[in-house]
C-alpha cells in the first residue's frame, strides 16, 4: 500500500484482495454481458462503478416518489422506497465489511434492488402481475395475451429496469456486472423457470444460490423492512409503544438495556427500541453466518480464495441469515407488523386507492392506447411492429387497436413497464388527468 500520491486501480485491488475474506467475491471477478474497456484514468473498481451508474439512473431518483408502506405524500416522515434503499444499503454494507465479504458489491446491489419497484409498494405489485395471470376482473386480457405475457415480480423488473429501459449509452440498459444482477434478483424469492420476460438471463444462475454479499443484501432487506415499518407505525400512532414492548424481541432489548429504561420518555424508549432490534439482528446474523461460513470452510478444507470458488455454489442460500433462536424473533416481529400496522384502516384504505389507480390506468392504456406518450407508441411499433397510431386515419384506430393491438402479449407487457416504473405521484396525476378531467387542468 503506498504510504502518500495516488492509488491507481492495481493498487485499489491489491488493498481489497488484503482486507477480503477467502469467501468474498473480488472485483476482478466481475463479469458483464457485454464486455467494455475501462478508461485508465478511471478509478473505481468495477462495482464501485455499478453503484454509480444506478445512483445516477433515473429510476432511482424515482423511488423518493414511491411508496415504502405509508405513503410518501402525507407526511415528510414515513419511510419512502428510496429511503428504504438506503437503509437496506447500510445494513447490508455493515455485514459485509464484518464478515470480510466484498462491500462495494453488497452496497451496489442494496441500491438497486428495488428498482423494479411499481408505486404504492406491493399492492402495486400485485395489481401488476393480477391483471398479467387473468386474475383481474376488471381488466380481462385475451387468453392468448395471457398465455404468452408473462408474469410480474419487483425483483425480475429490476433487471428490466437496468438490463432495457435506463439509457446512458449507445445500447440499452447500464451493463452492470452480472454478480450485482443476480444479486438483484435473488434479494427476495424466485423461482427457476419464472414466465418473466427477462432482456438478459445470462450470468443470473436461477438455478443456484446467490453468493454471500447478494445474501447479505437479502438479509439486510428483512431487517430494514421491518424495523423501519415498526417505527414508523409507532410514529403513526397505528400501534402504542406499550403493545410493541410486549413483544420477545423487545423484551430481549429491554433487559439489554437495563433498568433505566423504564425511566426514559416514551419517544426516548421508542428509540432506544428500534435501535436495539437493529443492533440485535445484525449482530446475531454476522455471529451466526460467521460460524456457518467457518464450518463450511473446515468440511472442504477451504483456506484460499480460488479453493472456495471451485465450491462457492455449494453455499446454502441462508448462509448470511439469522440463527434459528432469533429468526423466531423476527418472525414474531414481522407477524406484529402486518397485523397491526400494515393490516389496519389507513394503510387498507390506501392499498384500495392504489388498487383502483392501477386497474383503472392499465384499463384506460389498454382500451384507447392513443392516450399512451409517443414514445410508447413508437416502441410498440418499432418492437412489436404494431401500426404507428398517430399515422392512421382516425376512423382505422378503433379497429387496428382491437386487431392488432389487443392480440399482441408485448403491448400488455409495455403498459406493465410503463406502470411499474410511475412514482406514486406521477400515477395519480395521470388518474386525476385521464378519470377526473377539469377545466383548468392541461390536457
Amino acid at each position: 500500500m503506498k504510504r502518500s500520491g495516488i492509488l491507481g486501480r492495481e493498487d485499489l485491488e491489491r488493498a481489497e484482495e488484503s482486507r477480503l475474506s477467502v469467501v468474498a467475491t473480488r472485483s476482478g471477478e466481475a463479469t458483464r454481458q457485454r464486455a467494455e474497456p475501462q478508461e485508465s484514468d478511471d478509478l473505481r473498481l468495477a462495482f464501485q462503478r455499478d453503484r454509480d451508474r444506478i445512483l445516477h439512473a433515473r429510476a432511482f431518483r424515482r423511488l423518493k416518489h414511491k411508496t415504502q408502506v405509508f405513503v410518501p405524500h402525507v407526511g415528510d416522515h414515513p419511510r419512502t422506497r428510496l429511503t428504504h434503499t438506503l437503509e437496506v444499503s447500510q445494513l447490508a454494507r455493515t455485514i459485509a465489511r464484518a464478515l470480510g465479504l466484498n462491500e462495494d458489491l453488497a452496497e451496489a446491489a442494496a441500491m438497486g434492488h428495488d428498482l423494479g419497484h411499481t408505486p404504492f409498494g406491493h399492492t402495486g405489485e400485485s395489481v401488476l402481475d393480477e391483471i398479467l395471470s387473468g386474475g383481474n376482473a376488471e381488466v380481462v386480457l385475451p387468453p392468448e395475451v395471457v398465455v404468452e405475457v408473462g408474469r410480474f415480480k419487483h425483483n425480475y423488473q429490476s433487471l428490466r429496469v437496468v438490463d432495457l429501459f435506463e439509457r446512458r449509452y449507445a445500447q440499452p440498459g447500464i451493463n452492470l456486472t452480472d454478480q450485482v444482477r443476480e444479486a438483484i434478483l435473488k434479494h427476495t424469492s424466485w423461482r427457476v423457470g419464472f414466465a418473466f420476460p427477462l432482456p438478459r438471463d445470462g450470468g443470473l444462475h436461477p438455478d443456484l444460490p446467490c453468493h454471500l454479499e447478494g445474501q447479505a443484501v437479502a438479509v439486510a432487506d428483512e431487517i430494514a423492512q421491518q424495523t423501519h415499518d415498526l417505527e414508523d407505525g409507532l410514529r403513526a400512532g397505528s400501534v402504542p409503544l406499550e403493545e410493541a414492548e410486549q413483544l420477545a424481541v423487545a423484551r430481549r432489548v429491554m433487559d439489554d438495556s437495563g433498568p433505566g429504561y423504564r425511566d426514559e420518555r416514551s419517544w426516548d424508549r421508542q428509540n432506544t427500541l428500534v435501535r436495539g432490534i437493529i443492533r440485535l439482528f445484525v449482530n446475531d446474523v454476522v455471529t451466526t453466518s460467521a460460524t456457518r461460513i467457518e464450518k463450511f470452510c473446515n468440511r472442504h478444507t477451504i483456506t484460499t480464495h480460488e479453493q472456495f470458488a471451485a465450491h462457492s455454489r455449494e453455499v446454502s442460500q441462508t448462509t448470511v441469515w439469522f440463527s434459528n433462536e432469533v429468526e423466531a424473533l423476527f418472525t414474531e416481529l414481522k407477524t406484529f407488523i402486518y397485523a397491526r400496522i400494515i393490516n389496519q384502516a389507513p394503510v387498507s384504505r390506501q392499498d384500495w386507492r392504489a388498487r383502483r389507480v392501477l386497474t383503472a390506468l392499465f384499463g384506460t392504456f389498454w382500451t384507447v392506447p392513443s392516450v399512451l406518450p409517443d414514445y410508447l407508441l413508437l416502441r410498440a411499433a418499432e418492437e412489436f411492429e404494431l401500426p404507428y397510431l398517430r399515422d392512421l386515419p382516425l376512423k382505422r384506430v378503433a379497429s387496428v387497436v382491437s386487431e392488432r393491438y389487443h392480440a399482441s402479449p408485448g403491448f400488455a407487457r409495455l403498459i406493465v413497464d410503463h406502470l411499474a416504473g410511475m412514482s406514486d405521484r406521477f400515477a395519480l396525476e395521470e388518474y386525476s388527468a385521464l378519470q377526473q378531467p377539469s377545466a383548468d387542468r392541461d390536457i
